[in-house]
Protein backbone atom coordinates (compact mmCIF):
# COMPACT_ATOMS: atom_id res chain seq x y z
CA UNK A 1 0.00 0.00 0.00
CA UNK A 2 1.27 3.33 -0.85
CA UNK A 3 1.61 5.93 2.11
CA UNK A 4 2.07 9.76 0.89
CA UNK A 5 2.11 12.65 3.50
CA UNK A 6 3.37 16.30 3.54
CA UNK A 7 3.39 18.77 1.83
CA UNK A 8 5.83 20.05 -1.20
CA UNK A 9 6.36 22.90 -3.48
CA UNK A 10 7.20 21.87 -7.12
CA UNK A 11 7.84 23.85 -10.33
CA UNK A 12 6.08 23.71 -13.31
CA UNK A 13 8.67 23.53 -16.38
CA UNK A 14 7.34 25.52 -19.77
CA UNK A 15 5.92 22.02 -21.06
CA UNK A 16 3.60 21.23 -18.11
CA UNK A 17 6.10 19.34 -16.43
CA UNK A 18 6.70 18.68 -12.57
CA UNK A 19 9.54 16.56 -10.82
CA UNK A 20 7.36 14.18 -8.29
CA UNK A 21 9.05 15.46 -4.99
CA UNK A 22 11.87 12.72 -3.28
CA UNK A 23 9.95 11.75 -0.75
CA UNK A 24 6.48 10.47 -3.22
CA UNK A 25 8.37 8.95 -5.30
CA UNK A 26 10.19 6.93 -2.74
CA UNK A 27 7.07 5.61 -1.39
CA UNK A 28 5.70 4.61 -5.18
CA UNK A 29 4.99 0.81 -4.88
CA UNK A 30 7.81 -0.40 -6.98
CA UNK A 31 4.78 -2.08 -8.97
CA UNK A 32 3.67 1.30 -10.97
CA UNK A 33 7.43 1.21 -12.44
CA UNK A 34 6.29 5.10 -12.99
CA UNK A 35 3.05 4.53 -13.98
CA UNK A 36 0.53 6.65 -12.29
CA UNK A 37 -3.04 7.49 -12.82
CA UNK A 38 -4.16 11.09 -12.52
CA UNK A 39 -7.94 12.71 -12.60
CA UNK A 40 -9.15 15.76 -12.15
CA UNK A 41 -10.00 15.81 -7.73
CA UNK A 42 -13.27 16.90 -6.56
CA UNK A 43 -11.84 20.17 -5.62
CA UNK A 44 -9.92 22.65 -8.17
CA UNK A 45 -6.61 19.97 -7.99
CA UNK A 46 -5.62 16.74 -9.63
CA UNK A 47 -5.33 13.80 -8.09
CA UNK A 48 -2.59 11.18 -8.60
CA UNK A 49 -2.61 7.47 -7.69
CA UNK A 50 0.00 4.97 -7.84
CA UNK A 51 -1.95 2.15 -10.51
CA UNK A 52 -2.49 -0.59 -7.39
CA UNK A 53 -3.92 2.22 -5.77
CA UNK A 54 -6.48 3.46 -8.57
CA UNK A 55 -7.37 0.04 -9.03
CA UNK A 56 -8.81 0.05 -5.63
CA UNK A 57 -10.94 3.03 -6.78
CA UNK A 58 -11.76 1.67 -10.41
CA UNK A 59 -13.11 -1.35 -8.67
CA UNK A 60 -15.61 0.94 -6.31
CA UNK A 61 -16.57 3.15 -9.06
CA UNK A 62 -16.83 0.42 -12.28
CA UNK A 63 -18.47 -1.79 -9.82
CA UNK A 64 -21.74 0.40 -9.58
CA UNK A 65 -24.64 -1.08 -11.12
CA UNK A 66 -24.78 0.44 -14.77
CA UNK A 67 -28.44 0.98 -15.15
CA UNK A 68 -29.02 3.28 -11.85
CA UNK A 69 -28.90 6.86 -14.06
CA UNK A 70 -26.96 8.46 -10.83
CA UNK A 71 -24.79 5.67 -10.91
CA UNK A 72 -23.58 5.82 -14.74
CA UNK A 73 -23.97 10.03 -14.15
CA UNK A 74 -21.03 9.29 -11.21
CA UNK A 75 -19.27 7.05 -13.93
CA UNK A 76 -19.35 8.85 -16.44
CA UNK A 77 -18.04 12.50 -14.84
CA UNK A 78 -15.22 10.59 -12.65
CA UNK A 79 -13.59 8.30 -15.44
CA UNK A 80 -13.90 11.55 -18.18
CA UNK A 81 -11.40 13.61 -16.13
CA UNK A 82 -8.86 10.34 -15.90
CA UNK A 83 -5.47 9.72 -17.79
CA UNK A 84 -2.22 7.17 -17.11
CA UNK A 85 0.49 9.53 -16.81
CA UNK A 86 4.24 8.37 -16.72
CA UNK A 87 7.75 9.39 -14.86
CA UNK A 88 10.35 9.82 -17.35
CA UNK A 89 13.90 9.13 -16.33
CA UNK A 90 14.45 12.47 -14.90
CA UNK A 91 11.66 11.45 -12.37
CA UNK A 92 8.93 14.47 -14.23
CA UNK A 93 5.56 13.63 -15.41
CA UNK A 94 3.64 14.93 -17.93
CA UNK A 95 0.41 17.07 -16.68
CA UNK A 96 -2.14 17.29 -20.10
CA UNK A 97 -3.19 20.64 -20.76
CA UNK A 98 -7.08 20.27 -19.87
CA UNK A 99 -5.94 19.01 -16.47
CA UNK A 100 -3.32 21.88 -15.91
CA UNK A 101 -6.28 24.60 -16.79
CA UNK A 102 -8.97 22.45 -15.19
CA UNK A 103 -6.45 23.13 -12.08
CA UNK A 104 -5.64 26.27 -12.72
CA UNK A 105 -1.82 25.34 -12.66
CA UNK A 106 1.00 27.66 -13.96
CA UNK A 107 4.71 28.50 -12.40
CA UNK A 108 4.39 26.84 -9.04
CA UNK A 109 2.27 24.06 -7.22
CA UNK A 110 1.90 22.14 -4.12
CA UNK A 111 1.99 18.17 -4.10
CA UNK A 112 0.05 17.32 -1.05
CA UNK A 113 0.08 13.62 0.14
CA UNK A 114 -3.04 12.25 1.09
CA UNK A 115 -2.08 8.48 2.34
CA UNK A 116 -2.94 6.48 -0.49
CA UNK A 117 -2.80 9.25 -3.48
CA UNK A 118 -1.00 12.49 -3.85
CA UNK A 119 -3.36 16.24 -5.22
CA UNK A 120 -1.49 18.57 -7.33
CA UNK A 121 -2.90 22.17 -6.31
CA UNK A 122 -2.35 26.14 -7.47
CA UNK A 123 -0.64 27.61 -4.14
CA UNK A 124 -4.08 29.76 -4.53
CA UNK A 125 -6.39 27.43 -4.68
CA UNK A 126 -4.63 25.20 -1.70
CA UNK A 127 -4.94 27.54 0.84
CA UNK A 128 -8.73 28.05 -0.13
CA UNK A 129 -9.13 24.46 0.74
CA UNK A 130 -6.96 24.76 4.05
CA UNK A 131 -7.92 24.94 7.93
CA UNK A 132 -6.34 28.03 10.06
CA UNK A 133 -8.26 27.63 13.09
CA UNK A 134 -7.02 24.60 15.29
CA UNK A 135 -10.38 24.25 17.23
CA UNK A 136 -12.42 23.71 13.99
CA UNK A 137 -9.53 20.93 13.15
CA UNK A 138 -9.93 19.26 16.96
CA UNK A 139 -13.62 19.80 16.25
CA UNK A 140 -13.32 17.74 12.72
CA UNK A 141 -11.42 15.44 14.11
CA UNK A 142 -13.27 14.54 16.96
CA UNK A 143 -16.40 14.17 15.01
CA UNK A 144 -14.96 11.68 12.61
CA UNK A 145 -12.04 10.01 14.58
CA UNK A 146 -13.89 9.13 17.98
CA UNK A 147 -16.14 6.18 18.64
CA UNK A 148 -19.39 7.24 19.04
CA UNK A 149 -20.24 3.98 20.92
Amino acid sequence: MAFFTSEYTAKLDAKGRIVLPARMKANLPDASSGELFMREGFEPCLELYPLTEYKRVYAKIAGLNEFNAEYRKLQRNFFRGSTTVELDTAGRLLIPKPMLQYAGLNKEVVVVGMGNRMEIWSPEAYEKFLITDPQELSALAEKHLTDHD
